[in-house]
């Protein structure tokens, strides 16, 4: 592990309590790993940014969709104040749609095209008998997907339109989260009947 996503986690933990947002975390940091190991991209930075790109959440969560407080501009601010780079602040921000930031770099773009994705993907997962993210196919996740009423919250044009703008096709990028969801199973709880699901 990396020295920006030890300090991360750190802050992580520190910010939040909720053992389900840090989950999400975590899993959109697996996701911002294994792709930036796909793209020869600085793998410690990413996955920083998949970490701490919600952390402000709990308890700033800007139900609202404030374009200047709440989540994610207090974290943003936290982490402006504590020396962390202008590259992953501006990330952070990106992947509020409400942020008036639009994803640029390949970072941005992947940490908007993965968010909502990873959380659908442990959704998937968890309403399987199994509780298991190796029996996690491409097709149940774009089944899942159809169905309105499955994970109502995730919206799925985000979805859509993240891998657009990654200019990756969508079984490409549910392919990719779902590997990397499965290199973390564990801690995620997603290694089936019994591993503190």
């Amino acid at each position: 592990m990396g020295d920006l996503t030890n300090r991360a986690l750190t802050i992580l933990h520190d910010w939040v309590k909720s053992e389900s947002l840090r989950k999400h975390c975590y899993a959109v940091a697996d996701s911002m790993k294994y792709f930036a190991q796909q793209r020869g991209e600085n793998v410690d930075l990413w996955e920083a940014v998949g970490l701490l790109h919600d952390m402000d959440y709990e308890r700033h969560p800007n139900t609202e969709r404030s374009p200047t407080q709440g989540h994610p501009f207090v974290g943003v601010n936290w982490l402006r104040d504590n020396g962390w780079s202008e590259e992953i602040c501006r990330a952070i921000l990106s992947h509020a749609d409400y942020s008036g930031i639009v994803p640029e770099s390949n970072l941005e773009k992947t940490l908007r095209a993965v968010d909502e994705l990873s959380g659908f993907v442990v959704a998937v997962t968890l309403v399987r008998p199994s509780k298991n993210i190796h029996d996690v196919e491409l097709a149940s996740v774009k089944k899942k997907m159809k169905d309105k009423a499955f994970a109502r919250a995730v919206n799925r044009e985000e979805i859509v339109h993240g891998a657009e703008q990654l200019g990756i096709t969508l079984d490409n990028v549910i392919t990719n989260v779902i590997a990397a969801l499965k290199t973390d199973a564990e801690r995620l709880g997603l290694a089936g009947q019994g591993s503190g699901v």
